[in-house]
């Protein structure tokens, strides 16, 4: 690709004029340095006269170069500019919605706990060169928002699901945590930001939030593939290895109630889950909620690339209009008679034309 490109190619054959012109111009300006020499042979003074180098010539050298720019400007010049920024990181954050998320063994439960770690990891992001999305799964992964660098989209889902999670207690999927189903979803997330901008060279990041799953083939599957894409996958446990009881269902007069079902953290599923992934473990008991999200953010940041080369067409008009129009008030200082301030009115009277066209 070409370091310059020419948008109205037509106007360049305007530049034969001012190009005839400059031939006129070194013609008149050899001719003077001629009759310089022959003066300063054929008299005689006391003391060494001084004769101007190029007189008049030099206004209308400005005023020659002036119209070049001119010509220049209307063939509307783009040139190509490399810009180096930040490759930055998507962080696609997999919260778990299931039923047993809604226990109690955390303060206030494992769900509005793992909520405001989220809120806080939000806050201490930057938001220039990060992007985030959010899915809860259960039995199946619903996605809230895709990849943004809008604050407010996640806050507002944020707000939204700060009491509890929407999946219903009735429904029977809801008893089921799902992560392979959710890290299929983010890959695709990915892929699909893919082919609606373009690939980035920007650092993936998988943050899977859950008490836990057990451990089978589907999972490692689908974390093969999540490194097969380059993407780390962080795992944050949420709950304690005594666990609580399952919220049961409301039973009628005439019904049995169910045994109450205890749900504990299963810490060695979701540790094997980030050493495949290729990220680190976390659990919101053992360390602070600050802590879990700068280590992340400290550790991604270690595995950024520093810069992304970004190619961009920077347009050339407005420079050369400026050129243009510091070349005729150059010209004013070199004015020596009347004829020169008219020709000179009537360039900045179609610069004008030209600005306000």
């Amino acid at each position: 690709m070409p370091p310059i490109q020419i948008g109205e190619p037509i106007y360049l054959r305007l530049l034969f004029v001012p190009a005839c012109l400059g031939i006129l111009w070194l013609w008149r300006l050899s001719y003077r340095f001629s009759d310089r020499k022959l003066l300063k042979d054929s008299r005689t003074s006391p003391r060494a006269l001084l004769y101007p180098l190029g007189g008049e010539l030099w206004f209308w050298f400005c005023i020659l170069l002036a119209v070049i720019s001119l010509v220049m400007a209307l063939s509307r010049p783009t040139i190509l500019a490399t810009v180096s920024q930040n490759a930055g990181a998507d962080f696609i954050i997999l919260q778990d919605g299931s039923t047993s998320m809604r226990v109690s063994d955390t303060t206030p439960d494992r769900w509005q706990r793992s909520v405001s770690w989220i809120r806080v990891f939000a806050e201490m992001l930057s938001w220039q060169d990060q992007r985030v999305a959010l899915a809860l799964f259960a039995h199946r992964t619903a996605p809230q928002i895709r990849l943004t660098r809008d604050p407010n989209a996640l806050f507002f889902f944020l707000d939204y699901l700060d009491r509890e999670p929407p999946f219903r207690l009735e429904d029977d999927t809801s008893w089921d945590t799902n992560i392979e189903e959710a890290i299929y979803w983010g890959v695709q997330i990915v892929e699909r930001d893919a082919e609606l901008y373009g690939e980035r060279l920007s650092t993936k990041v998988f943050i899977v939030i859950s008490d836990g799953q057990s451990w089978s083939g589907e999972v490692n599957n689908a974390l093969q593939l999540a490194r097969s894409r380059n993407i780390r996958v962080y795992v944050i446990g949420v709950g304690t290895l005594s666990g609580g009881f399952i919220p049961q269902l409301p039973v009628g007069i005439y019904e049995q109630p169910e045994e109450p079902i205890r749900s504990t953290l299963d810490r060695q599923s979701l540790r094997a889950i980030a050493q495949v992934g290729g990220g680190e473990y976390y659990e919101l008991e053992e360390d602070s909620a600050q802590d879990i999200a700068l280590e992340i953010l400290i550790d991604v940041q270690s595995r950024t690339q520093t810069t992304r080369r970004q190619e961009t067409f920077v347009d050339l008009y407005w420079l050369f209009l400026a050129i243009a129009a510091g070349l005729i008030c150059l010209s004013t200082l070199l004015l020596q008679e009347s004829t020169q301030l008219w020709w000179q009115l009537a360039v900045a009277s179609g610069l004008i034309a030209l600005l306000v066209s």
